[in-house]
């Protein structure tokens, strides 16, 4: 009995060793390893419609005010149906966010995450496309009819997109050039910041810092990793 009991005692230990991260339990207390697991973890939880909602409190807020700790810095899209915070089902001073229209990586987003990294000391970058993005959709659609005219800071979005290495590196003729349009500006993402700044890869190699390049999809509310450094 007395080794029946012990064995249900590690049981349950192991059971809460691998638990997500509780509406009680603030993320920078989670291991830097885990992290990822843990937002994705949020994701699922966000996906199957049990969000915990944590530290989203009136209380957090005032702990908040000395200054903040975020764990992971994501850089989304300006889309108001792909708010970081809800779709990881995480909290108030948790997530250091950078969007814009499709989630495009130039100076002022390498600076954002230049300061996340150097100065917030986060462990963890995301670079977070979605599914149906409306300027990759512009951009795919100048692409082919070069006829469609856009506003100019609107065409510069556009621009910006079609100068990317991994967008030209497409073949035009596949039939999923949108969604493979998307993915390619996601990794476009994730090479522009390791390339831009030397210490990310210092940081990677001594394993003090990971990034990552996700797509969100819309009608799933599912987040699938496509590159992991």
């Amino acid at each position: 009995m007395a080794r029946f009991s012990m064995y249900v005692v590690l049981a349950v230990l192991g059971l809460i060793s691998c638990q997500p991260k509780s509406a009680d339990q603030h993320l920078e207390t989670i291991p830097k390893e885990n992290l990822l697991e843990v937002l994705l973890k949020g994701n699922e939880r966000f996906a199957d419609d049990h969000p915990l909602h944590p530290d989203q409190t009136l209380e957090r807020l005032r702990e908040l005010s000395v200054g903040q700790h975020p764990v992971a810095a994501i850089v989304s899209c300006s889309d108001s149906r792909v708010p970081p915070e809800l779709v990881f089902d995480q909290g108030l001073g948790d997530l250091f966010v950078i969007r814009n229209a499709g989630n495009i990586v130039g100076d002022y987003e390498i600076g954002s995450l230049e300061y996340a990294i150097e100065h917030l000391e986060v462990p963890l970058v995301i670079i977070l496309g979605h599914t149906k993005c409306g300027a990759i959709g512009a951009f795919v659609d100048h692409d082919h009819d070069h006829s469609h005219h856009y506003s100019e800071y609107i065409q510069k979005i556009i621009d910006f997109i079609s100068s990317e290495e991994e967008e030209q590196a497409l073949p035009r003729d596949i039939p999923d050039f949108y969604e493979k349009a998307i993915e390619a500006n996601v990794l476009h993402g994730v090479h522009a910041l390791k390339e831009n700044l030397p210490l990310v890869n210092d940081l990677i190699e001594q394993k003090k810092l990971k990034v990552v390049g996700a797509i969100y999809n819309m009608e799933t509310g599912k987040v699938r990793i496509l590159e992991e450094n």
